[in-house]
């Protein structure tokens, strides 16, 4: 079987694509959110600006794609606002199915709140938006990465500790 051609630069397609999906995810959760006020709106914004700049400072800028168009439409973002960190700190990182629960929030927050809403005020609208959330969260994450991202990623081939959690078998 033929090697996978690893992306120097990911295409601005495939990155606008990740940006654009990691908002609506963002904004559907707000949006679910702001029916219990602006208290809780607010505090769902604060936590997904925490969870990106959590993103850039400790996974973005120790990437190979620091600077670069990367599938997560990140790299250059976090050339801006960071300074270049140590590859070797992303690359020896361990997660664990831990470490990933305060992404998840992102999604099971507003999916458990818009239950909260549905059996205190049914709406159509809440229901269609925390389907098309959960789809999106998980199902389209799952091809983005599946499909798009993680195939190419030359970040892969140095030590990726996301592939280490997700690809057990291979190692």
């Amino acid at each position: 079987m033929p090697k996978t051609k690893m992306f120097e630069n990911y295409p601005f397609r495939i990155s606008c694509t990740s940006v654009i999906l990691a908002f609506v995810i963002y904004f559907i959760g707000a949006f679910i959110m702001s029916q219990f006020g602006a208290l809780p709106l607010v505090m769902y914004i604060v936590y997904c600006l925490w969870m990106e700049y959590r993103l850039l400072k400790f996974s973005c800028a120790h990437c190979y794609y620091y600077g670069k168009n990367c599938g997560v439409g990140r790299g250059q973002l976090c050339a801006l606002l960071f300074k270049k960190g140590d590859p070797k700190k992303f690359s020896q990182k361990e997660i664990t199915w831990k470490d990933l629960l305060p992404d998840l929030f992102v999604s099971f927050v507003p999916i458990l709140f818009g239950i909260i809403f549905l059996i205190r005020d049914f709406s159509i609208l809440i229901l269609f938006l925390m389907v098309v959330l959960f789809f999106l969260s998980f199902m389209g994450n799952a091809i983005m990465r599946g499909q798009f991202l993680c195939p190419y990623c030359k970040q892969k081939e140095l030590g990726c500790p996301a592939e280490k959690l997700f690809n057990k078998q291979g190692h």
